[in-house]
């Protein structure tokens, strides 16, 4: 990827992308230093840390569609010793104070377990 792209791509934030970036910036959280918009090899990584070798992800509807490729995407990722947290746009624009304690948490070093998501109830037709 390009850096001319990666440039453009920072200027051209989406409003969840603007919403974390204001929370992480200057070094605001847990005082690890974040960029954005940050090419890695074939791909740009929305938010890095570069110290904590973590990427953060934000994925939009759009990624329900390209569930493949993001696995690669971040298989890649992994492969270059990046730890890689992917959250929902609806999880940072309802939830941002759990997105940022997971963010903390994994800054920290700490193995995170996400809950398994919550079993589907079915009515029986009798």
């Amino acid at each position: 990827m390009s850096r001319e792209f990666a440039k453009l791509l920072r200027r051209n934030l989406t409003p969840v992308e603007w919403r974390f970036w204001h929370s992480v910036k200057s070094r605001q959280l847990a005082g690890a230093k974040f960029r954005r918009q940050v090419p890695v090899g074939p791909y740009v990584a929305d938010f890095l840390c570069i110290s904590a070798r973590l990427i953060v992800e934000l994925d939009g509807g759009q990624h329900s569609e390209t569930v493949s490729a993001d696995a690669a995407r971040t298989r890649y990722l992994e492969e270059q010793g990046y730890r890689v947290l992917r959250f929902w746009n609806n999880d940072v624009m309802t939830n941002l104070e759990g997105v940022l304690r997971i963010v903390e948490l994994a800054l920290a070093g700490a193995p995170l377990t996400l809950p398994s998501p919550p079993a589907t109830r079915v009515e029986r037709k009798d």
